[in-house]
């Protein structure tokens, strides 16, 4: 599994996770029980994760919809 996008915005998460599944690529959010670690502040981002050979296309997506992805890894 290969990074995606990682951000501390929650209305990111759920945008990129309902863009991904519209388009059939499973993605798995990553990090996401550490908010209740932290305290429900936002200071540690969460990750979405997608498959090695979704990620190209993937990435198109995001970009496309305007969403600034992660292009390293």
């Amino acid at each position: 599994m290969k990074e995606l996008i990682r951000t501390n915005d929650p209305t990111v998460i759920a945008f990129v996770s309902a863009l991904l599944q519209g388009e059939e690529i499973e993605c798995f959010p990553m990090d996401v029980h550490m908010s209740v670690l932290e305290g429900s502040i936002g200071v540690l981002p969460r990750r979405i994760m997608v498959a090695d050979r979704d990620l190209f296309i993937a990435r198109a997506i995001l970009r496309d919809n305007g969403i600034e992805v992660n292009e390293g890894s």
